[in-house]
This record gives structure tokens, sequence and C-alpha cells, in this order.
């Protein structure tokens, strides 16, 4: 039993007896004296992809998920859907870019790191790595001797994805990104 203060996002849990991959958590701290802390998540039934909306006091909890991780590669994307391989078995299996919308914006072919959660045997969600490293591939030009500054600018990358970056980064600069924030973490060695 996983208490609602040790939630994390991407966490997945039972709720009423399905696996729910955890998407977003609001803390609201009480104003009022022995007032619990609320923590409200928004999270996606993985076998049927509908969201839903729960809150719990910090000493509430939720059963993790039983379920399995496997070790896959993103092959490629085709009009509809995302393939991928499982590199155990070598089967492969395909999503519809509905269904991974949160992770489309950082995924590339051949994309090493990327995990499949499954149960009873269906694989039910991806799992991309924390961190990946893209390139820049459009930015305004950077300012020499700004980068001490710690002014950004919009930055995008080769996924399409934009994120905010030093103003003293330029095109082919390769990045480290969060994928469960989308945020710059820094730049690649």
């Amino acid at each position: 039993m996983v208490p609602a203060k040790d939630f994390k996002r991407r966490m997945v849990v039972e709720i009423d007896g399905a696996p729910h991959m955890i998407e977003q958590i609001q803390v609201q701290t009480p104003s009022a004296r022995g007032a619990a802390t609320l923590y409200k998540i928004k999270a996606r039934n993985l076998k049927t992809k509908a969201r839903v909306e729960k809150s719990y006091r910090g000493t509430d909890g939720l059963n993790e998920s039983s379920f399995e991780r496997r070790p896959v590669q993103y092959l490629y994307r085709d009009a509809d859907e995302f393939h991928f391989m499982d590199a155990a078995d070598f089967s492969q299996f395909s999503f519809t870019a509905e269904d991974l919308r949160d992770l489309v914006s950082f995924m590339t072919e051949n994309m090493e790191g990327v995990q499949a959660l499954v149960v009873d045997d269906e694989v039910i969600a991806i799992e991309l790595p924390d961190t990946v490293e893209l390139p820049i591939v459009e930015s305004a030009p950077g300012v020499r001797g700004n980068s001490a500054t710690g002014r950004t600018k919009p930055a995008t990358l080769s996924t399409g994805h934009i994120l905010q970056v030093p103003e003293h980064l330029d095109q082919g600069v390769i990045v480290r990104v969060d994928t469960r924030t989308g945020e710059y973490l820094g730049r690649a060695n």
C-alpha cells in the first residue's frame, strides 16, 4: 500500500480494481489547524484509457498495480500508429498517437531504454526513460556573453517539442530533457 503523500507521476496504482497511471498530482495544504493535506490526482485507466480524478488524504493509500516491465524498442511511426518491438521475444505491437500523446514529443526512432507495462500478457502502456537527449533544430541565434544572465528563449527540438533553454544555446546543440515535465535539464556531453 502506497500512502498518498508518496504518490509520484507515472506511478501505476489500482483504482477500483483496474491499473491506473498517475498523470498529475496537486497538493492542497489546508489553512486550518488539524485539517488534512489533500492529494488530488488525475490518473488514466491503462486498459480503457478513461481519465479519473480522485482526492486522498496523506494517510490514505492505494495498492501498486501488479504489472511487469519489459524492455522494448521504438521502431517507427506510420500515419496512425507508433510501432514497437519486444526486446525479449521480438514480437511487435503498436499504439495510436492518441494513446501516446504525452510521450510523442520525446520519442525518436530506434530509441533505447523504453519499457512496456504488461498486465496479463497484454501491453497496456509505454514508459520512456526519465531523461532523453535531443538536438535543437530551431531557435533564435545565441547571443555571445549572455551565458551568465539566466535568461531563456524558446527552442524547438527534433521531435517538435518546444521548451525554454538558456539564451546562449544555438541550433545543433544536443540537450537533456526531463520526459516527465518536458523541461530542459542541461547540455548533453
